[in-house]
């Protein structure tokens, strides 16, 4: 049985040493306890049931929202680049167009046009793009049991490939999309052909060359960038770390100052041929070590399998890994969007990932209002704040277009659930790597257990949960101890 190492903060183990020192207290005290733990479950009882029944109406109103909004942005579309943008919407049923058809009963795939390679190839897509249930829909059918979703090829994704197949490739457009943003960190790709086709890569590399260096990849989570790691860790680092170690931390596909392309599905294989291709080929990487955040973890591991001689070390942070229980198996990607996306109000963090996750045209206004006007917030921020704090969090997840959030999402996350067993037993017997699994106890998002199940399936990892730590604040705010576990985790690494 694996057991994971659990790192608690000192406050913990003062507290359980006051607990111990000050245990004497019966009778009257006694009652007390038990009668105030009754009331704390029957509060924590009426918590809940009143958070379901808010959710429920508010979940039900962004459902008619959010048909609302498809319509309005149709009409905005066309009214201001003359051509109507596809969505997602129209249920991906049979239909007699004439158009491209698969059905895959392992889970659904489309034919694309892939950018990378100029061909026609299979692509992984998530079904959670086609099929989302509205909430009254999905709360009456909760009886019937999961069933895998029958599914055909996207209409407005099948018309999009015709245009391809018989159209001349095409530079980057001049000027994105009216509802992302223009400034020069956003869209500096498109003025130059080369930055087009590779990520944004920051590298931090000794002051003089070592012949001894070792490599570092840092790839950040979801709406984040590599301004999560190059504000935080880099600069916590030791003298003799940044003698030694050379670092690149990306900006994914879509995400901070990497290319924004909006014909991409931005799926798995997309992300992890752009991180080859602008790391690992361009600095010519013959071995490294991995960090990655949320999200990141995903890409993290499929680079692990299919560069398993190549990786030194693998740290996870926040691991978004949710083991599909036998009965959800047909339907695993719905499984793993429900369990990240719960369509609750409470706690906010779930509130708005559910928001991102079942709602297309919400989601897309909220990338209108924040997104597109980040520099408006950056400066506001500064403003409230007078300088006092700094504002790199804004750059790190505002600077990114709702095609990218969107896509990444639901095929990243969501569609790699079959995946993820597959990946973590790879690693567990044919990797021999040091491994570390990281969270904070405190993570509403990404609850600890998906860091407990990683460690589960790998029984080497070593898994530290933090106390009193989030999903950001594992970095944020304790930097320097974090940088040292990743400094402790390379020398490890190095002596094997």
């Amino acid at each position: 049985m694996h057991i994971a190492t659990c790192v608690w903060q000192e406050k913990a183990a003062a507290a359980a040493g006051m607990g111990e020192g000050g245990g004497g207290g019966g009778g009257v005290g006694g009652g007390w306890k038990k009668k105030k733990g009754e009331w704390a479950s029957v509060a924590a009882a009426a918590g809940g049931a009143l958070n379901c029944a808010v959710s429920f109406v508010v979940f039900s109103a962004l459902d008619v929202l959010d048909v609302v909004l498809c319509l309005v942005y149709k009409l905005v579309d066309y009214a201001v680049e003359a051509e109507w943008k596809a969505c997602y919407c129209t249920a991906a049923a049979a239909r007699g167009d004439g158009g491209p058809r698969v059905v895959a009963p392992s889970g659904p795939k489309v034919v694309r046009l892939s950018a990378s390679s100029a061909k026609l190839q299979l692509e992984d897509v998530s079904d959670t793009l086609y099929v989302r249930p509205s909430l009254l829909a999905d709360a009456t059918k909760k009886g019937a049991g999961p069933a895998p979703p029958a599914l055909t090829v996207s209409p407005a994704v099948a018309e999009a490939i015709r245009g391809r197949i018989h159209r001349p490739s095409r530079p980057p457009p001049p000027a994105p999309c009216w509802s992302d943003c223009d400034c020069k960190v956003c869209h500096a790709w498109s003025a130059a052909p080369r930055s087009a086709s590779h990520l944004y890569v920051h590298v931090q590399a000794p002051p003089a060359p070592a012949e001894a260096a070792e490599d570092v990849v840092f790839i950040h989570g979801f709406i984040s960038s590599s301004v999560f790691w190059t504000e935080t860790v880099f600069p916590a680092f030791s003298a003799a770390a940044r003698g030694r170690y050379r670092m690149f931390a990306v900006d994914l596909l879509g995400f901070g100052r990497s290319p924004k392309p909006a014909e991409s599905l931005y799926t798995l294989r997309e992300h992890v041929e752009m991180i080859e291709r602008s790391v690992l080929q361009r600095f010519r990487l013959g071995s490294f070590h991995v960090v990655a955040h949320s999200l990141g973890s995903v890409l993290a591991l499929a680079l692990a399998v299919k560069y398993p001689a190549a990786v030194k070390s693998l740290t996870l942070l926040a691991p978004p890994y949710f083991p599909v229980p036998e009965s959800e198996a047909g339907a695993a990607t719905q499984y793993v969007m429900r369990r990240v996306a719960p369509r609750r109000v409470w706690p906010p963090i779930a509130f708005g990932a559910s928001m991102a996750c079942w709602y297309e045209h919400v989601s897309r206004t909220i990338c209108l209002t924040i997104c597109r006007h980040h520099r408006v917030w950056d400066r506001l921020f500064r403003i409230l704040t007078r300088n006092r704090v700094r504002t790199f969090l804004i750059e790190a997840f505002m600077c990114h277009t709702h095609n990218a959030a969107w896509h990444t999402l639901h095929n990243i996350i969501c569609g790699s659930a079959a995946r993820m067993d597959a990946y973590l037993d790879v690693v567990a017997s044919q990797l021999s790597c040091k491994v570390a699994v990281f969270h904070g106890r405190d993570d509403e998002l990404l609850p600890v257990e998906c860091a407990l199940a990683v460690g589960a399936r790998v029984p080497r990892a070593r898994v530290t949960v933090y106390d009193r730590k989030d999903h950001i604040t594992i970095i944020v705010g304790q930097e320097e101890r974090f940088a040292a576990e990743l400094e402790a985790i390379w020398r490890s690494a190095a002596a094997d």
